[in-house]
């Protein structure tokens, strides 16, 4: 089953980056493949944890595909989980942590593994996630620094 780890520290705080990718609605806007996402439902635990449900499509050329996902934003363990519901997938587990080093600074950790029902879309389309899964970290990097501006040491 394919899989992608990373760990990146960036110039920007545990709770603005936790923001930045609870912050799904705009994923469309930044993310490689993401074409459109739309929520289903969003609930509030008594623990304090978010659960969004939510629809997301990815497309690469010809090929476009929607899928189903909760997530649930956990801000008090500084960890978000995506549990797959419904899709092209066998299989789709997604974690982020954010990890405080400064007040200005943190370690953010992106672990995604995956695999296609269909071993067809999985040759069309395997090559091109892992690419876009490598690109993922950086997409959110360059991202938080269009919101909230570059400190420079």
């Amino acid at each position: 089953m394919p899989q992608f780890a990373n760990k990146r520290r960036v110039r920007h705080s545990a709770s603005r980056m936790f923001d930045l990718v609870a912050d799904v609605e705009r994923y469309p806007e930044f993310v490689p493949l993401c074409k459109a996402l739309k929520i289903r439902q969003r609930t509030t635990k008594p623990d304090g944890t978010e659960v969004i449900v939510a629809d997301m499509t990815v497309s690469f050329k010809l090929v476009r595909e929607a899928f189903t996902s909760r997530v649930t934003l956990d801000r008090a363990a500084g960890k978000i989980m995506v549990e797959y519901l419904q899709g092209p997938f066998s299989h789709l587990e997604n974690r982020w942590t954010f990890e405080p080093k400064t007040e200005t600074s943190c370690e953010v950790g992106f672990f995604i593994a995956y695999e296609f029902k269909s071993r067809m879309l999985g040759m069309l389309m395997g090559t091109m996630f892992d690419a876009a899964f490598q690109r993922f970290a950086a997409a959110f990097e360059k991202r938080a620094d269009q919101v909230y501006g570059v400190k420079t040491s």
